[in-house]
Formats: structure tokens, sequence, C-alpha cells
């Protein structure tokens, strides 16, 4: 057994002095896996890339902090749709665009006439939370979902959808990438 754990600590310290850059040999093993790397990934590279120009990225404008506080009288009725009211949470200006984040009270009675529209956004993102309430889903390729307070979803983009039905009550967080987007309501 003692030759087990002198073996085992031989072992320890050997590992150590290799990755500690402390043992002798481990300059000359760097230095051949170094080369090694540097040629597989020259290797890797196709003429074309080396010689074209990279692309310019457009340089996003450096994010803000936004804090918002719970306030009443910030829900408005300004938003996508006519029966709900909207509380902008405020990273639509703090992104300068990338994304958005509101809290949507949606006002009832549930109106199926007024609500219930096949519709889909053109965004690259879209994430709702249920904080209060339930609201009835169809989503294609789901089918009808029940969301209760709790529930979360992403709805990929451009898929078709609509609001079916939803309690008096309900009040979700939704956000969306990118903040300005386009929806499109389709004829059924």
């Amino acid at each position: 057994m003692a030759k087990k754990t002198a073996s085992r600590s031989a072992a320890k310290t050997a590992v150590k002095k290799k990755w500690s850059g402390l043992g002798a040999g481990t300059r000359k093993s760097s230095a051949k896996s170094s080369a090694r790397k540097t040629i597989k990934s020259k290797g890797r590279v196709p003429a074309a890339k080396k010689s074209a120009p990279k692309p310019a990225t457009k340089a996003r404008p450096k994010q803000r902090v936004a804090i918002s506080h719970h306030r009443e009288d910030d829900f408005k009725a300004d938003g996508l749709r006519a029966y709900a009211k909207y509380r902008d949470l405020g990273i639509a200006a703090a992104s300068h665009g990338l994304a958005q984040a509101h809290v949507i009270r949606l006002q009832g009675p549930c109106n199926p006439d007024e609500v219930s529209k096949l519709h889909y956004h053109d965004v690259e993102f879209q994430m709702v939370y249920v904080l209060k309430g339930w609201v009835k889903t169809y989503m294609d390729g789901q089918g009808e979902t029940l969301m209760k307070q709790g529930s979360a979803w992403t709805q990929p983009p451009k898929i078709r959808h609509m609001i079916l039905d939803y309690s008096d009550d309900v009040e979700l967080l939704e956000v969306i990438l990118p903040a300005e987007f386009k929806t499109v309501e389709l004829k059924t």
C-alpha cells in the first residue's frame, strides 16, 4: 500500500509541475503544443478568407441601466391592442431599440370578436410570463393552451397565434427583440 501512495503522490507532483510551469520539460512541451495548434489553425483557414477584408460591424450604442418601479399611472392604453393597457419598463430606451419589455393588462371581460384574431409578429424573440390571472392562447403547431399565473412561453419568429380568452385580472410580462417590429393580422 505504501508503494501505491508514493506513486499517487509522485503523479500529483508531476501534474502540478506540468501545469504550474515549474517542470523542466514544460517549456519544451508547451512549445510543441503551441506549434501544433498554430499549424492546425492555419490549415483550417481557407485562402479566400485570408485576403478578404472583414466587413465593418456597426457598433451599438452603450446600454444604460433601466429601473422601473410600479405606479398605477404608468399603465397606458397606447400599445398594440385597444383592449390592453401597457406599462413600459424602459428597456427599449435603455437598450437603444435592442429589446422592449412591458407589463400588459388585458381589459376584461374578454370579447372574442375583438381579441381572437390570427396574427404574427416579425420579431427575433418573444417571451411572455403570466404574472396574474390566466390567458388561453392558440399557436400554430401547439394548439390551444391555458396559461396560468407562473406560466411562461416563447413564440418563435412569425408564428401564427391568437388570444382566445382571458381572466378579468390577467397581467403579462412580455419581452420582445427588437423593440420595434411589425404585426401582421391574417384573414381567416
